[in-house]
């Protein structure tokens, strides 16, 4: 099986991360992986750049880590690819297939309510997923849920409960949502529980990701440090 990180955080575009892209990627490679996605925060949210800043100046900063990283694919043996976490009163959503240049061409996006937004995003052909959906912390005043704005859930997320998973995977139930996984790694190889998607058969690319996604042929992984 090929297995694949979908949700890893670098610095320092995402304020709250803690390890370079160099620093993630040598470590999935060491860990066995095939693959990694960088999801760092958006520009609408903890990302390490003043919102006052120009649109394009933003999404170029954005994609920096991404572009780093991918830099390291020869040298170090490992594929990555390139997704965004957005961001709407702490709760967050993964967007995979849409690149730096559909970002640029579209500012307007920043114009839009998140429902609006998410829907322009499956639109255009992206695979969106609700991270976490049912997370809870200080800085989230209550749960909210966008089961008409998205095509799956995180049922497994590495650093939430248990509990919360479990919630996950009966909303994604009730609302044939796609199941989803990944770790939501800030700390690189100071992790300590992982998920993620694996398949019989290597990624191509972000769409060949999709499809496959959407075809039932990525299924879901998770695995602790010691076990």
């Amino acid at each position: 099986m090929y297995r694949y990180e979908t949700h890893s955080h670098t610095f320092p575009v995402s304020k709250c991360a803690r390890v370079s892209p160099r620093e993630v990627v040598e470590f999935y490679k060491e860990a066995g992986y095939d693959g990694i996605f960088i999801t760092n925060h958006f520009i609408d949210g903890n990302i390490n750049i003043e919102r006052s800043r120009p649109y394009e100046e933003r999404i170029n900063f954005y994609f920096s880590d991404y572009e780093e990283a991918k830099k390291l694919e020869d040298e170090i043996g490992i594929k990555v690819f390139y997704g965004v976490e957005v961001s709407y009163m702490g709760i967050d959503f993964l967007v995979y297939g849409l690149d730096k240049e559909w970002f640029l061409a579209h500012p307007e996006i920043e114009t839009l309510t998140k429902k609006q937004q998410l829907l322009m995003y499956m639109e255009n052909g992206a695979l969106v997923i609700q991270a976490h959906p049912f997370r809870e912390s200080g800085h989230i005043s209550h749960i909210q849920l966008f089961p008409r704005c998205i095509h799956g859930v995180e049922i497994i997320n590495a650093n939430r409960t248990d509990f919360e998973n479990e919630l996950a995977r009966q909303y994604a139930d009730n609302y044939k949502l796609l199941y989803f996984a990944g770790t939501d790694n800030h700390v690189g190889g100071a992790q300590k529980r992982f998920a993620g998607m694996e398949s019989q058969e290597p990624i191509v690319d972000e769409l060949d990701f999709i499809k496959r996604v959407f075809d039932g042929k990525m299924q879901i992984f998770h695995w602790e440090k010691d076990n």
